[in-house]
Protein backbone atom coordinates (compact mmCIF):
# COMPACT_ATOMS: atom_id res chain seq x y z
CA UNK A 1 0.00 0.00 0.00
CA UNK A 2 1.29 3.37 -0.66
CA UNK A 3 1.15 6.33 1.64
CA UNK A 4 -0.81 9.80 0.49
CA UNK A 5 0.37 12.33 1.67
CA UNK A 6 -1.54 15.97 1.66
CA UNK A 7 -1.46 19.24 4.11
CA UNK A 8 -2.29 19.32 7.40
CA UNK A 9 -0.83 22.34 8.98
CA UNK A 10 2.32 24.92 9.56
CA UNK A 11 3.34 24.84 12.99
CA UNK A 12 5.20 28.09 14.22
CA UNK A 13 7.22 28.53 17.66
CA UNK A 14 6.63 32.26 19.17
CA UNK A 15 7.93 34.14 21.80
CA UNK A 16 4.72 35.67 21.70
CA UNK A 17 2.06 33.69 20.87
CA UNK A 18 -0.84 35.84 21.04
CA UNK A 19 1.03 39.07 18.98
CA UNK A 20 1.64 36.27 16.65
CA UNK A 21 -2.29 35.04 16.62
CA UNK A 22 -3.03 39.20 16.57
CA UNK A 23 -0.85 40.09 13.38
CA UNK A 24 -2.13 37.35 11.57
CA UNK A 25 -5.94 38.34 12.23
CA UNK A 26 -4.87 42.13 11.54
CA UNK A 27 -3.00 41.27 8.01
CA UNK A 28 -4.85 38.41 6.63
CA UNK A 29 -8.28 38.34 8.57
CA UNK A 30 -6.98 34.67 10.54
CA UNK A 31 -10.11 33.45 12.94
CA UNK A 32 -8.21 32.82 15.96
CA UNK A 33 -9.04 29.66 17.90
CA UNK A 34 -8.16 29.37 21.57
CA UNK A 35 -8.21 26.28 23.39
CA UNK A 36 -6.67 24.61 26.61
CA UNK A 37 -5.05 21.65 26.05
CA UNK A 38 -5.68 18.07 27.73
CA UNK A 39 -2.12 19.16 29.65
CA UNK A 40 -3.85 22.43 30.73
CA UNK A 41 -1.57 24.78 28.45
CA UNK A 42 -2.80 27.42 26.18
CA UNK A 43 -3.33 26.65 22.22
CA UNK A 44 -3.19 29.05 19.85
CA UNK A 45 -4.64 28.28 16.35
CA UNK A 46 -5.61 30.00 13.14
CA UNK A 47 -7.75 29.61 10.35
CA UNK A 48 -7.48 31.23 7.59
CA UNK A 49 -9.57 30.30 4.87
CA UNK A 50 -8.78 26.53 5.82
CA UNK A 51 -5.29 26.73 6.28
CA UNK A 52 -3.93 25.70 9.28
CA UNK A 53 -1.53 27.56 11.42
CA UNK A 54 -0.32 26.06 15.14
CA UNK A 55 1.28 28.85 17.71
CA UNK A 56 3.32 27.09 20.37
CA UNK A 57 4.86 28.80 22.95
CA UNK A 58 8.48 29.19 23.57
CA UNK A 59 10.07 30.74 26.68
CA UNK A 60 9.78 33.91 27.07
CA UNK A 61 13.76 33.73 28.64
CA UNK A 62 14.98 31.02 26.72
CA UNK A 63 17.98 32.67 24.23
CA UNK A 64 16.90 31.28 20.80
CA UNK A 65 17.16 33.32 17.49
CA UNK A 66 14.34 34.36 15.67
CA UNK A 67 13.87 32.53 12.00
CA UNK A 68 17.05 33.65 10.25
CA UNK A 69 17.76 36.02 7.38
CA UNK A 70 18.43 34.85 3.97
CA UNK A 71 19.44 32.51 2.10
CA UNK A 72 19.72 29.78 4.40
CA UNK A 73 19.38 25.93 4.91
CA UNK A 74 15.62 24.64 5.83
CA UNK A 75 12.75 26.32 5.53
CA UNK A 76 12.39 29.58 4.25
CA UNK A 77 9.13 31.02 4.19
CA UNK A 78 5.30 29.80 3.55
CA UNK A 79 2.59 31.08 0.49
CA UNK A 80 -0.47 32.74 0.05
CA UNK A 81 -2.10 32.69 -3.49
CA UNK A 82 -4.08 35.93 -3.87
CA UNK A 83 -5.67 36.86 -6.94
CA UNK A 84 -4.02 40.60 -7.10
CA UNK A 85 -0.06 40.57 -5.47
CA UNK A 86 -0.39 44.35 -6.58
CA UNK A 87 -3.63 44.93 -4.36
CA UNK A 88 -2.64 42.37 -1.41
CA UNK A 89 0.53 44.60 -0.96
CA UNK A 90 -1.09 47.35 -0.82
CA UNK A 91 -4.04 46.39 1.32
CA UNK A 92 -0.99 45.27 3.92
CA UNK A 93 1.00 48.02 3.58
CA UNK A 94 -2.05 50.41 4.69
CA UNK A 95 -2.15 47.43 7.80
CA UNK A 96 1.13 48.43 8.87
CA UNK A 97 2.82 45.78 6.93
CA UNK A 98 6.56 45.33 6.50
CA UNK A 99 7.04 44.30 2.47
CA UNK A 100 10.17 43.04 2.12
CA UNK A 101 9.88 41.94 -1.49
CA UNK A 102 7.59 44.30 -3.47
CA UNK A 103 5.68 42.75 -5.95
CA UNK A 104 7.13 41.59 -9.44
CA UNK A 105 6.75 39.36 -12.19
CA UNK A 106 9.38 36.28 -11.72
CA UNK A 107 7.84 34.76 -15.12
CA UNK A 108 5.58 34.98 -17.81
CA UNK A 109 2.12 34.73 -15.67
CA UNK A 110 3.61 34.80 -11.97
CA UNK A 111 3.78 37.20 -10.25
CA UNK A 112 5.26 37.20 -6.04
CA UNK A 113 6.15 39.54 -3.25
CA UNK A 114 7.27 38.82 0.57
CA UNK A 115 6.15 40.45 3.62
CA UNK A 116 7.97 39.82 7.02
CA UNK A 117 5.59 39.00 9.87
CA UNK A 118 6.94 38.60 13.50
CA UNK A 119 9.38 37.13 14.83
CA UNK A 120 11.07 37.14 10.89
CA UNK A 121 8.40 34.94 9.85
CA UNK A 122 8.70 34.78 5.63
CA UNK A 123 5.61 35.25 3.98
CA UNK A 124 5.23 35.13 0.20
CA UNK A 125 1.89 36.44 -1.51
CA UNK A 126 1.52 34.90 -5.20
CA UNK A 127 -0.58 35.44 -8.08
CA UNK A 128 -0.51 33.13 -11.06
CA UNK A 129 -2.51 33.96 -14.08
Amino acid sequence: MKATFSYDHIHIRSKDPKGMAEYFHKMFDAEVLESVQSDGQNRIDLDINGLAIFIAAVPEDLDLPNSPGTPYLGLDHFGFKVDDVYGAVEELRAKGGEIVVEPHEIRPGVKIAFIRGPENVRIELLERD
